[in-house]
């Protein structure tokens, strides 16, 4: 344990550091130049090609091929890995550590996050080509070896891509699921670690076509039942929203100290746990959901960039979003405490946080303010479905990242079988040195992806120029046919 907290202290000064962060954002704020700020620009355009779209087109909703996703799978599928553990424990902990100013810089990173998401998602269908049993194979990994002609990129990144879906994407989040259900429910950990691990084995044993039918149904579900819990807390305290907005708009570049002034937050501390929370949330840049979205059966790549725009803007501008204003607004969230609990910490290595002061305890008593006792349940609920839908999808992940490394799906099912054994290890499991080894891999993840995005962005810039050129040419087609018509 010691072993993998020192390597993720030294592997996150280095890649969840300043200077990743910050070429996180210079590369979104290029691209959202380049491309002409097209999430502000051409809002209408992708939420009706995306979200409207979903009401009104059935094709969106399924798929004729049955080698192929339906672009609303491909999304529910996505983010049934983003939404997980990280949209509740992890913007408390922000906050905790970051201060209020956190979610704004929260907010900035999935901003410029959009166009790298975009990018990512758009070069996945550019490079993506057909297995032998005619479904799409596509990935981060795919426009390393394709696009940069560089295999050994590729390798590497599917290395850390395993190794961080038995960490993160399944023992961190099976973890999840047995302590919230034991603390909330009195659920025996072993118990629940045997009902996650069964249920987890007859998803995907079922391959993606069952994992994407399962996400469709269960991730519309979780997020309602979030959000609109989320919401009532929100109203409940609606006169505690202004001032709440005007906290994180003011704490985001005016640090704040405690008592005496010894100690505070600093706005490197919002803009790093603001940002570096957003990203892990998301996934924006991680390169891992580009696997899903590339099995879709969309013909535009750009447009299915757009589907990658909106999975973001769910993801973190509504749902961590909510979870940010419910502590906020509820008033559990004392920042005087908070600062003496960081200040006691750094004076002393040994001591040992109060744990109902960040994570997801401080969501738990920001929900109990509404619901009572059963606050503790409602958030149990959620974080066993975010962190249950996390554990299909990383399977998925793993797999594929299996697959690009032996060069065969041979190894499918005994990796499937591992997986969900991986499950039950991880529901009783101290989980300290996971979580440690968690961030190191994602962080792993990240840095290549954000290389072979920056190299390549000229192709997806191209593509996104030639579908609006194409749309332009198709509306100023369809004016002249009408006006001919008699």
């Amino acid at each position: 344990m010691e072993f993998a907290e020192k390597l993720n202290d030294i592997v996150s000064s280095l890649a969840w550091g300043p200077g990743t962060l910050a070429f996180f954002l210079l590369l979104g704020i290029y691209l959202t130049v380049r491309m002409k700020w097209f999430q502000v620009r051409h809002c209408p355009l992708w939420l009706r090609t995306t979200l409207f779209s979903m009401f009104s087109r059935a094709e969106v909703r399924k798929s004729r091929d049955k080698n192929m996703l339906s672009r609303f799978q491909a999304l529910t599928t996505a983010l049934a890995a983003t939404i997980g553990t990280g949209s509740v424990a992890g913007i408390a902990t922000a906050i905790f550590f970051g201060g209020p100013g956190a979610v704004f810089w929260m907010w900035v990173s999935a901003f410029f996050g959009m166009m790298i998401g975009f990018t990512e998602k758009t070069l996945g269908v550019l490079y993506r080509y057909r297995g032998k049993d005619g479904s799409w194979i596509g990935g981060a990994m795919i426009y390393m070896e394709r696009g940069l002609h560089s295999r050994w990129l590729g390798m590497l990144f599917s290395l850390f891509c395993v190794m961080a879906s038995f960490c993160s994407g399944n023992m961190a989040q099976a973890n999840s699921i047995a302590t919230a259900l034991h603390s909330a429910l009195g659920w025996d950990r072993l118990i629940a670690g045997i009902a996650v691990s069964a249920l987890l084995g007859l998803v995907i044993l079922g391959g993606l076509k069952r994992i994407a039918s399962v996400s469709e149904r269960l991730v519309p579900f979780m997020a309602g039942f979030f959000i609109v819990g989320g919401l009532a807390v929100i109203a409940a305290n609606g006169e505690n929203l202004v001032p709440a907005l005007a906290e994180i708009f003011h704490s985001a570049f005016a640090p704040r100290a405690a008592g005496g002034g010894m100690m505070g937050y600093t706005l490197s501390q919002a803009m790093r746990y603001g940002i570096a929370r957003g990203v892990f949330s998301n996934e924006a840049g991680l390169g891992s959901s580009v696997m899903i979205h590339s099995a879709s059966d969309v013909k535009e790549p750009a447009e299915q960039g757009m589907w990658g725009i909106l999975e973001i803007f769910l993801d973190t501008m509504v749902v961590c979003t909510i979870t940010a204003l419910v502590i906020l607004t509820s008033g559990v969230y004392d920042q005087g405490a908070a600062l003496t609990e960081l200040a006691t910490r750094a004076a002393d290595a040994g001591y040992r946080m109060d744990e109902a002061m960040l994570g997801a305890p401080l969501a738990v008593a920001a929900f109990s303010t509404l619901f009572g006792r059963w606050g503790g349940a409602f958030v149990a609920i959620s974080i066993a479905l975010f962190a249950f839908s996390s554990l299909l999808c990383w399977a998925y992940y793993g797999e594929r990242g299996l697959a690009y490394l032996t060069g065969t799906g041979r190894f499918s099912g005994i990796y499937k079988v591992l997986f969900a054994a991986a499950a039950l290890a991880g529901s009783m499991a101290d989980l300290a040195a996971v979580w440690a080894v968690s961030d190191t891999f994602n962080a792993l993840m990240l840095l290549p992806n954000l290389a072979a995005i920056a190299l390549l962005s000229p192709k997806a810039i191209r593509a996104a120029g030639e579908y609006l050129r194409g749309r332009e040419s198709a509306a100023a087609g369809g004016k002249k046919h009408r006006k001919r018509a008699p």
